[in-house]
Order: C-alpha cells, then sequence, then structure tokens
C-alpha cells in the first residue's frame, strides 16, 4: 500500500509539472493579449482567465495540502492511512489533469487573439526604433546648430518636451498598450524629425539672408552710381526738349535718393534680425530692401530711357507713325477676313485709333521750334495698344 501510495504521489507531482508549465504558457499568452487590450473579445478573454487561474490555484492548493497531509515516509505508517493517501492523491492528480486540459483548451480559444496581438506586438519594436534614432538625430543636429555659434533655444526646449514621451517608450507596451505605444512612437517620430528638419536648417538659412543681403548692398552700391547719371540726362531733356517731355520725371533724384537712404535702413535692421536670428523679421526687411530697390531702379532706367526715345523720335518721326500705321493696317486685315464687312466691335475702335494717330501726327507738325515729342509717343503707343486689343478680341473669338 505504501508503494502504491508513493506512485500515485509520484504521477500526482509529475503532473503537477506539467500544469505548472501549462500555466506559464498560458500566462505569457495573457500577457501578450493584455498588452494589446483592445475589443470586447480581449477583455472576455481575460476574464474567462482570471476564473480558470483561480481554480488552478484552488487544485494545486489542494495537492499541495494533500501532500502536507501524508508523510509516505514515515515507519508507522499503516496501511489504511497509506490506502487513503493513494486516494487523495490520485482524486487530486485527476483534478490536475482536468485542468491542465482546461488550460489547454483555453489556449486553443485565443489563439485568434494571440496571433493578433503578435502580429501587433511586432510593429511595436521597429516603431520605437525609428522614434528613438529620430530623437538622437534631431538631438545631434540641434548640437550642430548650437556648435556652429547659433542659437536654438525654442528647439531645445521641443525636444526637452518628448523626453517623457521617451520614458513611456522604454516603459513599453505592457505598461500603456500597444496601439498608444504605437500612437506614441508615431508622435515622437514625426516631432523629432521637424526638429532635426528645423535645426538643419537654420545654417543654411543663415548662409542664405547673409548672401542675399551682401548682394543688396551691392545693388544699393551700383544704384547710387547709376543715380548719379540721372542729373546729366535731365538736363539734356531741359536744354533739348520741351517741358512737357520731362516734367514727370523732376521727382526723379530725390526719389531716388531717398529709396537709398531706406534701403540702407532696412538693410541694417535685417542684419540686426539676423544677428539676433529672427529670421522672418530678417526675410521681410530684406523684401523691402528688394522692392524699394527696384522701384528706384526703375525710375533711373526711365528717365534714361525717356532720352532715348526723345532722341530717337526727333530724328525721325516718320518711323514711329509708320510703325503705328502697320500695326493698324494688321489689325484692320485681320477684322476684314472672311467678312463682307467688318464686326463693328472690331471697327469702332481701330477707326478712332486712325483718327488718333492722325490727329498725333497733325499736332506734332504744327507745333513749331519745341514739339511736345513725349505725348505723341505716348498718343503712339495708345494706337498700337488699341491694334493690339483688337487683334486679341479677334483671335480669343475664334
Amino acid at each position: 500500500m505504501r508503494e502504491e501510495a508513493r506512485a500515485a504521489r509520484d504521477a500526482a507531482q509529475e503532473a503537477f509539472y506539467e500544469l505548472d508549465t501549462a500555466q506559464r504558457e498560458v500566462e505569457l499568452a495573457v500577457e501578450t493579449v493584455r498588452a494589446v487590450g483592445e475589443g470586447q473579445a480581449a477583455q472576455q478573454a481575460l476574464t474567462e482567465y482570471r476564473q480558470i487561474s483561480a481554480q488552478v490555484n484552488e487544485v494545486s492548493a489542494e495537492y499541495l495540502a494533500a501532500l502536507d497531509a501524508y508523510d509516505l515516509d514515515a515507519e508507522g505508517l499503516d496501511a489504511a492511512t497509506a490506502a487513503r493517501a493513494r486516494q487523495v492523491l490520485e482524486q487530486a492528480h485527476r483534478r490536475i489533469d482536468g485542468e491542465r486540459a482546461e488550460l489547454a483548451r483555453y489556449l486553443g480559444r485565443v489563439q485568434p487573439l494571440l496571433q493578433q496581438a503578435e502580429e501587433q506586438l511586432v510593429r511595436v519594436t521597429p516603431a520605437v526604433g525609428r522614434a528613438k534614432q529620430s530623437l538622437l538625430a534631431a538631438t545631434n543636429a540641434l548640437e550642430a546648430v548650437q556648435a556652429a555659434g547659433l542659437r536654438a533655444d525654442d528647439l531645445a526646449a521641443l525636444l526637452a518636451e518628448l523626453a517623457p514621451e521617451l520614458t513611456r517608450l522604454n516603459e513599453g507596451a505592457a505598461r500603456h498598450g500597444v496601439a498608444a505605444t504605437l500612437q506614441r512612437a508615431e508622435d515622437v517620430a514625426l516631432r523629432a524629425d521637424a526638429i532635426r528638419s528645423s535645426a538643419e536648417q537654420r545654417p543654411a538659412k543663415a548662409r542664405e539672408i547673409d548672401q542675399r543681403v551682401a548682394s543688396l548692398r551691392t545693388r544699393i552700391q551700383a544704384l547710387e552710381t547709376r543715380a548719379g547719371t540721372v542729373g546729366p540726362v535731365l538736363s539734356e531733356l531741359r536744354r533739348r526738349f520741351s517741358s512737357e517731355c520731362w516734367q514727370d520725371l523732376q521727382r526723379v533724384p530725390d526719389g531716388t535718393a531717398e529709396a537709398v537712404r531706406a534701403a540702407q535702413q532696412k538693410l541694417a535692421e535685417a542684419v540686426r534680425a539676423r544677428e539676433e536670428q529672427r529670421w522672418a523679421d530678417a526675410t521681410a526687411a530684406i523684401g523691402t530692401v528688394r522692392s524699394l530697390l527696384e522701384t528706384a531702379d526703375g525710375s533711373v532706367a526711365m528717365v534714361h530711357d525717356r532720352l532715348r526715345q526723345l532722341n530717337e523720335v526727333s530724328a525721325d518721326p516718320q518711323r514711329e507713325v509708320e510703325r503705328s500705321r502697320f500695326a493698324l493696317r494688321d489689325a484692320q486685315r485681320l477684322a476684314m477676313a472672311g467678312r463682307q464687312a467688318p464686326d463693328p466691335r472690331h471697327a469702332g475702335p481701330l477707326d478712332a485709333a486712325v483718327v488718333r494717330l492722325d490727329r498725333a501726327v497733325a499736332t506734332l507738325e504744327a507745333s513749331g521750334r519745341h514739339p511736345d515729342y513725349w505725348r505723341f509717343l505716348t498718343e503712339l503707343a495708345g494706337v498700337r495698344e488699341t491694334a493690339a486689343q483688337v487683334v486679341a478680341m479677334i483671335r480669343g473669338s475664334h
């Protein structure tokens, strides 16, 4: 009877070890499902496991109590006690086998959930790795900016805000859940990449502003040089042509000087903003300088162009007349193409342009020693513009 009881004890002990192994396997699966922990099915599986686990613990306690209740190695063990011990241990063995089978069935039921959870967990490690790599790249870029002598306090503050998020990523999905960890990793990576990109652009932006400042400083100097030629050109205009030809240009020298002073002042503001790393202010000031220079350059060019145009028309007024008549004839031919009579929408403006041209020629011829060549040029330019508008209207209707 003692040997039979010992055999029952050994068999129960082996079954208990197998139960413990099965429970460890199921617990690992449960922890994997719990890490994902999403959906009603997962919550039901976790609730069911708590019930099964309670039953396993109860059976384990009964088995351990049976071992403690009977000393099968005692010299005074009688046959009746050995028989009861065998019966109790065999009963514990059966209950252990039952719970082990229940664990196996439970593990089979949660396999779909386990597979789904494992697939999501597989995504966690690379996602967290990418987030950490992005943080490292942002840190290196920030250090490079600071080493270049540029301030980056704003970027350093943004990077410091990510430190708690890195701590949570290190704590893992088991604590914070797979979905939350994946979302956190993606968010950290995006924010760190933005910091890195901004940091990498700082030196390039500083170089770009420096180059633009140098270029504009050269343009200001060139404008000052060109502005010096305006006075002599205006003097020649006053000496050779009637006042109507140059009165509108009288303000160009003063306006150019004012533009140069304003451009120099704004360029100095851009330099200060760049030194203080107020990039938006520096860019805005540079844009103002460019606008001032373009306007002033246009004014200076207008004075030189006026003298050139007046020289050409005074030497040969007929050239401008023929140029304008050609534009009108070309528009008239197009207006009559395929028609017995022109469309009034086309004929009216063209007839008015012919009258305007003839009147401008007559006025010039009657003006004597000091003709208003500028008005003559303006009138003929208006004639050509009318012809071009009619041509565009005709071609647009086709």
